[in-house]
């Protein structure tokens, strides 16, 4: 009770907020050009964005639809030291661009990758790539071959209420749910938990690999949800709204090398060194338990930025377990790239664990591809008519 009363001047705000926008009183709400998908959250961090962001890129490419169509992804760039609008290529670094985006696009090398703190400037430039040579916020920008997107995947933009997705998916976390969470700065929510509803699909990431249907019900209740239908994966909101509702897993794979030097026989070491700067390790850190010994382990910030001083204290941990490999998370690896300091020794023993997520079954999984593109051909059929 008390902490509601502590935080009540933050749901105060973001309910006008919030109000305003829905009114259009605030600001005008636009849409893009082309289709776009949002994947976002309520919470900070830690709920799986970016493998999501994997997984309907590979949904999108999977499909008649979009398969052999222009596919781009906007980012924010958490972090990055470029200003507005860039685009990524598969051998920029980090440092620039962001983690995120550079990581999407190594994984993902026919898709735009681009980054704008602006979304509609963005998805402006997306739409039309000729813009960038007139622009002078883009004059920065290195101009590299960019076709016109013609669907656009938000990587993070469910509170940037100026550009309205077409299709939002918000991602919440199977280990810490809303109503067990608070505003920020008491918790880590950053958003109002009633905004689940105006999503066309929540999914409940990081969940154990098998659950019940009971077990899924009796967690979508804790969130307001009742009546859950497993066989259509929906549910009924506090507002009597039907939303599609799933439930994926993570599924870390073998480790890969970092470095072209790296000596894969550390794979199969029996002691690790782990370093992590994301917002919570321990589903990894429990992973690579049940293989490896830990030794050490170094946490740091989310998006934390290696430093020398940094690849010192890996030396040390090394140092003092030789026959240790040391391992990282997508995310960091491709921070650590971006520091010069890392020595050869370092490069042979380093390497990353590789990160998907899958649905729970395959039932939801077909849900979720067919209601996506049904929901994807209505809107252009709808934008068509107007």
């Amino acid at each position: 009770m008390i902490d509601r009363l502590l935080l009540f001047p933050y749901y105060l705000i973001l309910g006008i907020r919030h109000a305003l926008y829905n009114k259009g009183f605030l600001c005008k709400t636009r849409e893009a050009e082309v289709p776009t998908i949002c994947i976002g959250n309520i919470t900070v961090g830690g709920t799986g964005k970016t493998p999501h962001t994997e997984m309907l890129l590979r949904t999108l490419q999977r499909s008649d639809d979009w398969g052999f169509r222009n596919v781009a992804v906007l980012s924010r760039g958490y972090k990055r030291k470029s200003h507005h609008f860039q685009q990524v290529a598969t051998g920029d670094t980090a440092t620039v661009y962001g983690d995120e985006p550079v990581q999407i696009k190594k994984k993902f090398p026919a898709v735009t990758v681009a980054v704008d703190k602006d979304r509609i400037e963005g998805c402006n430039f997306l739409c039309h790539p000729e813009l960038l040579q007139t622009s002078k916020k883009a004059r920065k920008c290195v101009h590299k071959e960019m076709y016109p997107a013609e669907i656009i995947v938000l990587d993070d933009a469910f509170q940037y209420r100026k550009l309205k997705a077409a299709y939002n998916i918000v991602l919440v976390d199977y280990n810490r749910p809303l109503n067990k969470d608070m505003l920020l700065p008491l918790g880590r929510l950053r958003d109002l938990p009633s905004r689940l509803r105006a999503a066309e699909a929540v999914i409940i990431t990081k969940c154990p690999h098998y659950m019940e249907d009971e077990d899924k019900a009796e967690f979508l209740s804790g969130l307001g949800y009742k009546d859950y239908d497993p066989a259509l994966c929906e549910a009924t909101n506090k507002k009597g709204g039907r939303q599609k509702v799933y439930f994926t897993c993570i599924n870390y794979q073998p480790l890969e090398q970092i470095y072209e030097e790296g000596d894969t026989r550390y794979i199969y070491a029996k002691k690790l060194i782990l370093f992590t700067g994301i917002a919570k390790d321990t589903p990894l850190r429990m992973f690579l338990s049940d293989k490896y010994k830990i030794v050490k382990h170094l946490a740091f910030s989310d998006h934390h930025n290696y430093t020398g001083k940094d690849v010192r204290a890996f030396e040390a941990a090394s140092r003092a377990c030789p026959t240790a490999a040391i391992a990282t998370t997508e995310k960091d690896a491709q921070r650590l790239v971006d520091c010069q300091k890392v020595t050869p020794r370092l490069k042979e023993r380093l390497f990353l664990v590789p990160i998907e997520v899958a649905f729970l079954s395959e039932l939801e999984e077909a849900v979720f591809s067919s209601s996506l593109i049904d929901y994807l051909r209505k809107y252009q059929q709808q934008k068509n008519v107007e």
